[in-house]
C-alpha cells in the first residue's frame, strides 16, 4: 500500500505551519483532521475530511 502525505507547508496559514504527516491514508486523514481542528480552527465534517483526502499526495520514496 502506498503511504500518503499531508503537508501544511503547501497551504497558506496565519501560523506558517510546517507540519507534515505521513502514513496509511486513514491514519493521515484522522491525524490531519485533528491537527486542522486544534491548530487551524477548522470544523470536522464528512465534507472536510473528503477535502483533506483529495489533497493527500503519495509519499515519494528515495530510490
Amino acid at each position: 500500500m502506498t503511504r500518503k502525505v499531508a503537508d501544511c507547508r503547501k497551504f497558506p496559514s496565519e501560523v506558517n505551519c510546517t507540519l507534515t504527516i505521513s502514513g496509511e491514508e486513514e491514519e493521515v486523514v484522522r491525524a490531519a483532521t485533528e491537527h486542522a481542528i486544534s491548530v487551524h480552527g477548522h470544523t470536522d465534517s464528512p465534507e472536510f475530511r473528503a477535502q483533506l483526502r483529495e489533497l493527500l499526495e503519495d509519499e515519494k520514496v528515495p530510490a
